[in-house]
């Protein structure tokens, strides 16, 4: 067998041994076994197959050594593969498990050939899938390397030559290798969970809601116990794909940490996976317990949105473009400009001077497309840390915090109307009373995998009718009520 335990020591000693800025200029988070050998279990049988894998961020191999003993074991008949990682630094030990390998499956009765690659997986991969100077693999198993993607860069251009749309590492990878897959290929991935919800990653979920079918998704339900030892704060999932598959049901698994000690699986509807007509293509992702709570809930709330007449938008002013017209005085070409800061009491609070960014924005041909007429709005936090106990912190903006006919929002807000304008006062009391409520707060971490609050992430959400809003809204004049007396009316999940 391979010394699945020595590799484990040797990627603690890599990891302890590598400096904390390689690893991140690399994006890496070397994967271990128990992830491996879990992740290699979500494959279809093996057994007489001739598999072409791909690995690509193959580290020292801890992945290919877990699917390579499961081949073994099932007998397959052949084994390639076909490892990519960038670091020279991990090369030796990766031969050392490719080595390994081989002899396991020799030992079974196998063939086994494998090739460790050295280029920059992105730009040498597009370039022969371009060429169509590559062998498609059966199967791949990904641990990819998470790292932003500059809109400018070599990798992003690469990317869109191969009709790719993405801005991190972990989902331009996924997306080659399921691109490359062959017909009814294989990929089992480890990535964030944060492709799953947002609007950066919606041209992702397009891709791969189109390619392929999603068979099994497992959620690691703490923040922080996939990748121990790394400093991975990101909510990690492990997906099986299938390539040009038939969309089934979905199993979907869920385990405290990588013990998987408390494993917990249930199949559910795809449906319920990503909702029927959702344009966001959200993943959402419950345990069994939460799902029956969700359901009870949307049995309660039902609407959307859409059905309300109402929208949401993020606000359209991005203060590093506008900094030349953004100001901290009032003045009579001036609108004011609003940002989180100005929340106090569950409504906007303006001007606030004591505050580092500027109050107002000048209204001028430049700036007037980016503000929005003066009127009742919900105006949203978008980003929170993850240490703060709530998520959606919402505010009522009224005419009555503003002067003049327009307004600029931030950027970093997410705005509720009704068609680009103001809705009704007590509605908007009502829908600010709802967001507030715990109910929300909790719904929407069912699905949300990340700290921030989108657009889309509020178009997700079910709400009450516009009656219940307006009537919530009635009850309240210039600060919304307590915790506890939202929570009473809106009621608990």
């Amino acid at each position: 067998m391979i010394e699945i335990r020595s590799i484990d020591e040797r990627r603690k000693a890599i990891a302890l041994a590598t400096p904390n800025k390689h690893k991140s200029a690399m994006g890496q988070f070397m994967t271990p076994s128990v992830i491996a050998r879990f992740m290699a279990s979500m494959f279809n049988s093996l057994a007489g197959k001739n598999i072409k894998l791909l690995d690509a961020g193959a580290g020292i191999g801890s992945l290919t050594a877990a699917f390579t003993e499961r081949a073994a074991c099932e007998k397959a008949n052949s084994l390639d593969c076909e490892a990519w990682e960038l670091d020279p630094k991990l090369h030796e030990p990766l031969a050392a498990t490719l080595k390994a390998c081989g002899d396991l499956m020799e030992e079974n009765a196998g063939k086994f050939s494998s090739l460790i690659r050295s280029e920059d997986f992105i730009l040498a991969f597009t370039d022969l899938f371009a060429k169509e100077k590559m062998v498609a693999p059966t199967h791949a198993i990904l641990n990819p390397p998470y790292k932003k993607i500059s809109s400018a860069s070599a990798h992003r251009h690469a990317l869109r030559e191969c009709g790719i749309e993405t801005a991190n590492l972990y989902s331009a990878f996924v997306a080659l290798a399921l691109t490359a897959l062959t017909d009814q290929g294989e990929l089992v991935a480890i990535t964030p969970r944060s492709f799953c919800n947002g609007p950066y990653f919606r041209p992702f979920r397009e891709l791969i809601l189109a390619k392929s079918a999603l068979v099994q998704i497992h959620v690691f339900e703490s923040r922080t116990q996939a990748f121990q030892g790394d400093e991975v704060l990101q909510e990690n999932v492990i997906f099986h794909l299938v390539k040009g598959a038939k969309q089934g049901s979905v199993i979907v698994s869920s385990s405290e940490d990588a013990t998987f000690s408390d494993l917990r699986t249930k199949t559910t509807s795809f449906d319920e996976i990503v909702l029927a007509n959702d344009r966001e293509k959200i993943f959402h992702l419950a345990t069994e317990e939460d799902k029956a709570e969700t359901t009870a809930a949307m049995e309660r709330y039902s609407y959307t949105l859409e059905d309300l007449g109402l929208g949401v938008s993020t606000g359209p002013v991005v203060d590093f473009r506008m900094r030349d017209h953004l100001c901290a005085e009032a003045g009579s070409d001036r609108a004011p400009m609003v940002h989180s800061h100005h929340f106090e009491a569950g409504f906007v609070v303006h001007p606030k001077f004591e505050a580092k960014k500027p109050n107002f924005i000048q209204v001028n041909d430049e700036t007037r497309k980016w503000l929005m007429p003066t009127g009742c709005y919900v105006v949203v936090r978008r980003l929170s840390s993850k240490e703060e106990r709530r998520r959606i912190v919402p505010a009522v903006f009224t005419p009555d915090a503003a002067t003049g006919d327009l307004v600029g929002f931030d950027n970093k807000t997410n705005i509720v109307h009704q068609s680009k304008k103001g809705m009704d006062r007590d509605v908007a009391k009502g829908m600010a009373i709802y967001l507030g409520s715990t109910f929300a707060d909790q719904w929407l971490r069912k699905f949300s995998g990340h700290t921030q609050v989108n657009a889309g992430d509020l178009r997700a959400l079910r709400y009450p009718d516009i009656k219940t809003l307006a009537a919530w809204g009635q009850k309240i004049d210039i600060a919304l009520p307590s915790q506890e007396e939202i929570d009473q009316l809106v009621g608990g999940i």
